[in-house]
């Protein structure tokens, strides 16, 4: 009797502790701030997408802590400004986590709202889940608390792309062309330094910023890197800049190798396919010839969407609130925020990591090159019969930039 009776209130213990996971069966919003339209709409379209059928597969019982993901999109048109309209609107909305990645500017002034929001707002806190803009200032001197990277920041990237393009001897003469907004000079600015350590001999030839999403010709810019001498180009564009780029190199018959982060982005494959083959490569921290379940994911995507799915950050992303609200057993952004703070998780390459010092992400990073596919490499990107296939792997540690971040925890 006295066993029974144990055993009723080892039960009942058992059950209190289930109920403190009362956020299971609940539903997690998270509201998507990005370009809708404009000259950046239709990659901002494809990562809502990536958003949705992210939070759609793994709701309910598919995460480990049972709630249930939505994801709703606002249209920031790319401004920096209608960013912060969009996170009003969100906030009054009721969203308590926020995601944006097109556009460092438009980062900052969101991790900047947020942070004041909260300070403002006890008890109404949200979370600022940062899946694309690169900015390092963003984990460095501009860090914050409310903030979390899901992509590696620029210096990361361009670590790890360095590291590789050192040990490419034909690579002596780079034009650097980029954007002229925080990413855009970071990018031509990591590649001068790291170069002058690791490749001192690497000349570089010739260098351009220009407007961000006003260039409608990029012929002037192909003629001065022909001019140049150069036999290689870096650029850290993306969207319609770097597929008008590229459709401006085909025109020319430029064929030159080029370095980049964001050719698998909406469009530039389709323009770099019509270039036929060609010497493009790009860093990221994931391509689309993985194995496993990205590899199912991305097939799907692909069937359901006939898009691409490319931006795996937003993967990453719910595995991390999906641990992070199981470990804080609740799905307040206070405690949420507490829990993700050094959390790891498994990935589709390998394990990452939250690092608690500044709130970026740390993870393998990958150079893939433009070619057909073939059995090893099957993705068809964009349908063009072409692939990016990964040439190199980098452990965590390689790409891994110490952080200036003098992180204010609240109290």
């Amino acid at each position: 009797m006295k066993f029974a009776m144990n055993l009723v209130a080892a039960s009942a213990v058992f059950l209190c502790s289930g109920v403190a996971f009362a956020q299971s069966g609940e539903t997690v919003k998270i509201a998507f701030i990005d370009p809708l339209s404009g000259p950046f709409a239709n990659v901002g379209q494809n990562q809502l997408k990536s958003w949705q059928y992210v939070a759609e597969r793994f709701s309910g019982a598919k995460n480990v802590a049972g709630v249930n993901f939505t994801v709703t999109g606002f249209d920031n048109k790319g401004s920096p400004q209608e960013s912060l309209n969009s996170l009003k609107a969100a906030i009054d909305q009721g969203f308590r986590y926020v995601t944006q990645g097109n556009g460092s500017g438009a980062a900052l002034a969101i991790s900047d709202a947020v942070s004041k929001h909260n300070a403002r707002n006890p008890g109404k806190e949200v979370v600022y889940l940062n899946y694309a803009a690169v900015d390092p200032s963003l984990t460095n001197d501009k860090c914050d608390y409310w903030h979390f990277r899901l992509d590696a920041d620029t210096t990361m990237k361009m670590e790890a792309l360095t590291t590789f393009m050192k040990d490419q001897p034909k690579v002596k003469s780079v034009y650097l062309l980029n954007q002229n907004y925080s990413h855009g000079q970071q990018v031509a600015k990591y590649f001068k330094e790291g170069v002058a350590l690791k490749r001192p001999d690497i000349k570089i030839a010739g260098e351009d910023l220009h407007p961000i999403g006003q260039v409608k010709d990029f012929a002037p810019y192909v003629a001065k890197i022909k001019q140049s001498g150069a036999d290689t180009i870096v650029t850290g564009n993306w969207g319609a800049d770097l597929t008008l780029f590229v459709k401006a190199l085909n025109d020319a018959g430029l064929k030159l190798p080029m370095y980049t982060y964001y050719a698998q982005v909406t469009g530039t494959p389709t323009a770099l396919s019509a270039g036929g083959d060609s010497e493009v490569y790009v860093i990221s921290y994931g391509h689309a010839n993985h194995t496993g379940e990205i590899n199912a994911m991305t097939t799907e995507f692909k069937k359901k969407f006939n898009d691409d799915y490319y931006s795996l950050s937003t993967y990453n992303g719910i595995q991390l609130m999906s641990a992070a609200i199981a470990k804080a057993k609740s799905s307040d952004p206070v405690k949420v925020a507490a829990a993700l703070e050094g959390l790891s998780v498994k990935s589709f390459a390998g394990e990452v990591q939250m690092r608690k010092s500044d709130h970026q992400l740390q993870q393998s990073m990958f150079v893939t090159k433009w070619q057909k596919v073939d059995k090893q490499n099957p993705y068809s990107v964009e349908n063009t019969g072409y692939t990016f296939a990964p040439v190199k792997q980098m452990d965590p540690y390689v790409a891994s930039t110490p952080t200036s971040c003098q992180m204010k925890r609240p109290t």
